[in-house]
């Protein structure tokens, strides 16, 4: 099918590649003129993945194609996803500007049927207001359907999770764009759940909310395994074998970031609030994740006792492994506050060390991750990255004025760690 996608984030681009690998012919517009002049020229603006080699692979194959011009890609599909942010307001709610524009862009573009897909995160209702705002900025008795399909990528596997769904969610109001939405999806044999468009965007925000309350779980966990001697590694094992439970989402942690899971937490409580109803249990939640990082940086000032002017190394600054996303990082926020207390700061990350140089100033940037601890007085792990796992642990000793390891992502063994002479500190161990 011919398909357009608007938005080139990381939703957008990665959707749009991934149906352009499915067979559909696909346009992917961006405002940013300068992020399409990189897309058309072979570059890539994000890091995920797998995703630059299918991008050059379906541009040559002239399934994929780039555009400035929204109305260029209402013209050439009668299938229009859109993927743009939906930036968090100091209230909770979430910023639906950019989904208003879009919508009375597509209006004012459309010249026959069109079936518009919400493919970014949205309140529930959001699918009523884009019908209305189409209905009324397009031309008189055009026909359209409006469509819910919300994502559930997870940066850093997104193409894997794209690929190999374990469901699509698609909410319509109306019969008709069913067998298109089925269609667009065939490719990808996955369970196709049709259902109504609040129920879709629901769904969304739901599950979102859910897995942050099992990492807050966990988190919260963790706090009992310290105070008692337990394992919470052992303990999430136990109960990630219970199949009502699952393992996925219990691993104890500096706590959640990234893009999606605090802004959703928030739309949610929100979106709750506005119906009438306190979803407490979600603003518990949103508190043990607070407090799993004001721990960890009393684990830190505890230990070294004063931080002020101690020379810190930190492995890891985007929010999670495999991507180079610095929002809401746990990482950074952790760095601000070290050098918020007077510490000096030697961080290394395997792909964010760019984006994070716009927010994190006065620190030194290090390309080897075996060298950020040369001449410091502790090493801090703060993201997941596998390459973590392979440190040169020797040198890292050698390294450091003392050999002192805190770690927020639980990449070693206690027991190994303190036979090779590292005061060791974990999360929950």
């Amino acid at each position: 099918m011919k398909i357009t996608i608007i938005g080139t984030g990381y939703v957008g681009l990665v959707t749009g590649t991934c149906f352009a690998e499915g067979g559909h012919e696909v346009t992917c517009v961006d405002s940013d003129v300068n992020k399409v002049k990189v897309l058309q020229e072979g570059g890539m603006p994000i890091y995920e993945p797998g995703l630059a080699g299918l991008v050059q692979k379906n541009v040559a194959a002239g399934r994929l194609a780039f555009t400035s011009s929204t109305q260029e890609g209402v013209e050439r599909s009668e299938v229009i996803f859109i993927a743009v942010p939906t930036p968090a307001l100091p209230d909770g709610s979430v910023d639906l500007s950019y989904i208003e524009s879009v919508s009375r862009d597509i209006a004012a573009g459309m010249t026959g049927y069109r079936i518009v897909v919400d493919k970014s995160t949205v309140p529930v209702k959001t699918g009523e207001k884009v019908a209305e705002t189409i209905k009324r900025y397009g031309k008189p008795q055009l026909e359209f359907d409006v469509v819910s399909n919300p994502e559930f990528l997870r940066e850093g596997f997104a193409v894997e999770d794209f690929m190999k769904p374990d469901r699509v969610v698609v909410g319509v109001s109306s019969q008709r764009p069913v067998a298109a939405m089925q269609e667009i999806y065939a490719p990808y044999q996955a369970p196709v759940i049709i259902t109504d468009i609040n129920s879709a965007e629901l769904i969304k925000h739901a599950a979102n909310s859910f897995l942050a309350l099992k990492i807050s779980y966990i988190n919260a966990i963790s706090v009992l395994c310290e105070a008692s001697g337990g394992n919470v590694q052992e303990v999430a094992r136990g109960m990630g074998m219970d199949s009502r439970i699952g393992g996925k989402f219990l691993e104890a942690s500096l706590g959640f970031g990234g893009s999606c899971f605090p802004k959703d937490l928030s739309a949610f409580i929100h979106i709750a609030e506005t119906l009438g109803y306190n979803f407490g249990l979600l603003k518990e939640v949103q508190r043990i994740n607070s407090a799993q990082m004001d721990r960890f940086v009393k684990k830190i000032s505890d230990t070294l006792w004063i931080v002020k002017g101690k020379s810190l190394g930190v492995l890891g600054l985007a929010f999670k492994q495999n991507t180079d996303d610095v929002r809401n990082s746990p990482a950074i926020e952790l760095c601000q506050r070290l050098q918020a207390a007077g510490a000096r700061l030697r961080v290394h990350d395997p792909q964010a060390m760019e984006k994070a140089g716009a927010i994190l100033k006065e620190v030194t940037y290090v390309a080897d991750m075996n060298e950020v601890a040369e001449g410091c007085d502790a090493l801090i792990i703060a993201t997941e990255w596998p390459e973590f796992k392979r440190l040169d642990l020797e040198r890292v000793r050698r390294g450091l004025s003392h050999p002192i390891i805190f770690d927020g992502r639980n990449l070693f063994d206690p027991a190994e760690m303190e036979r090779l002479g590292f005061l060791y500190k974990s999360i929950g161990r």
